[in-house]
């Protein structure tokens, strides 16, 4: 009978393509990975950090595993565990704390542990990191859309984030290794590949003697035989030039669809959090990018109730988002991360002042998103066919290049391919088309 392993994960894309690699490893060690609900004899749990509430989830995780089976081996990895990995061994029942690096080891560190020896941490100072730790390519994410991975950690060091500490420094994916994952993913049978990292736009800072960024791995990519569509994971304003501008509108499967944090709408704050623009720039950027593709859709983060936000400043933020016209943001209240300078700041904002922010945000951005939805209206677009609606299985949904959700008549035939859609429709968002 074969060692199962099961694995939860929590937090980002990052995460979820490095839970992929993870159980990979497993199964190339002989291990059948099971459902994380199911008995197990390896539990892996993929933690999370970047808001107080994922320090909770993470360790309520945590405590179900040891729960579901208290002989298993309890493997704990991930941002909570690199930053924390004194509270995660605090928990009883955890056996073995990996942190953010060495997950290419985790088979062997689980297969050497003896509970006789008690609880090991393998944590390592991860600003020492100076590679990229390469794993295996995923081959379980899916048939429609899968994650590739091209560089780890950040150096901008944000006054109120706490992954630059969880991640360590910016470390590139060597080129040839990207390509390569690329083909094989490819010949996996996925359709689209969405790059992700830490911080992507630093692509090929740390790579000595390589003339290279971001713009010129996706030229590369674009040109991969048979990748259909390329998408950007989040950029950064200060990454994003005239050349990666370009190479979005000159390849016809670059989606055109980027992700640009503004994190606010306000310039004392903007400072505060040590961004590297001012909101006259990223207007700027904006008007640039849309003048150079067309039918770009841009989409943005935004945290609300960041130490010092007074009310003015909060409605700055509301009119800068309204200005840039996002097909869609994100938005979050501020959370503050012991370590990081903005969790001393004294001019903390109350839990009250954020939920109402927060909610007064997420209604500006249904209306953004349901307008630029609303304009599609009319056009034929392809759409990548993913898995049946939820809410009537005889409609199925799938995404737009622009990452507009569309659902539509189909069957299982369908899923993975990309199909035109002609848009007949809107509900709020979401789109509603029939294939032609």
């Amino acid at each position: 009978m074969s060692k199962t392993a099961a694995i939860f994960t929590l937090g980002c894309k990052v995460n979820q393509y490095e839970s992929s690699a993870i159980g990979d490893l497993f199964r190339q060690a002989g291990y059948e990975v099971v459902e994380f609900e199911q008995p197990a004899d390896v539990y892996v749990i993929n933690t999370c950090t970047v808001t107080h509430l994922g320090d909770r989830k993470s360790r309520q995780i945590i405590r179900r595993a040891v729960k579901q089976n208290p002989a298993a081996v309890i493997a704990v990895t991930g941002c909570y565990a690199q930053t924390s990995p004194g509270e995660v061994l605090e928990i009883p029942g955890v056996d073995l704390v990996v942190g953010t690096k060495d997950r290419s080891r985790i088979v062997s560190l689980v297969e050497n542990y003896s509970k006789d020896n008690g609880p090991v941490n393998v944590v390592e100072d991860i600003m020492l990191s100076d590679s990229f730790e390469e794993l295996p390519t995923p081959g379980d994410q899916g048939k429609t859309r899968a994650f590739l991975k091209i560089q780890e950690g950040c150096n901008s060091y944000c006054s109120y984030c706490i992954i630059p500490y969880a991640r360590g420094p910016v470390r590139s994916r060597l080129p040839e290794n990207v390509l390569k994952a690329a083909e094989e993913m490819v010949a996996q049978g996925f359709k689209e590949l969405v790059l992700t990292g830490i911080h992507i736009g630093a692509y090929g800072q740390d790579l000595p003697g390589r003339d290279m960024d971001l713009a010129w791995l996706v030229n590369r990519l674009a040109k991969v035989p048979g990748l259909k569509r390329l998408r950007l994971g989040s950029v950064e304003p200060h990454d994003i030039n005239f050349a990666l501008i370009n190479a979005v509108a000159d390849h016809g499967n670059v989606c055109r669809h980027l992700h640009i944090p503004l994190q606010s709408g306000d310039d004392r704050i903007l400072e505060k959090m040590k961004r590297r623009y001012n909101t006259h720039e990223f207007e700027r950027l904006i008007t640039v990018i849309c003048d150079n593709i067309d039918g770009v859709a841009i989409t943005s983060d935004v945290i609300v109730g960041f130490p010092g936000e007074t009310e003015e400043m909060f409605l700055n933020t509301m009119r800068t988002v309204a200005r840039a016209r996002f097909a869609g943001i994100h938005v979050f209240k501020y959370s503050p991360r012991k370590g990081t300078p903005a969790a001393e700041y004294t001019d903390q904002i109350s839990a009250q002042d954020k939920e109402s922010r927060s909610k007064r945000l997420i209604d500006l951005g249904k209306e953004l998103s349901h307008n630029f939805a609303f304009q599609q209206v009319g056009r034929i677009v392809e759409v990548l066919v993913e898995q049946p609606h939820e809410q009537d299985l005889e409609l199925w949904e799938g995404h737009t290049d622009t990452y507009l959700k569309v659902i539509f008549p189909g069957d299982q035939s369908l899923k993975g391919e990309i199909v035109r859609v002609e848009l007949i429709g809107t509900e709020e968002s979401l789109l509603k088309g029939i294939i032609i």
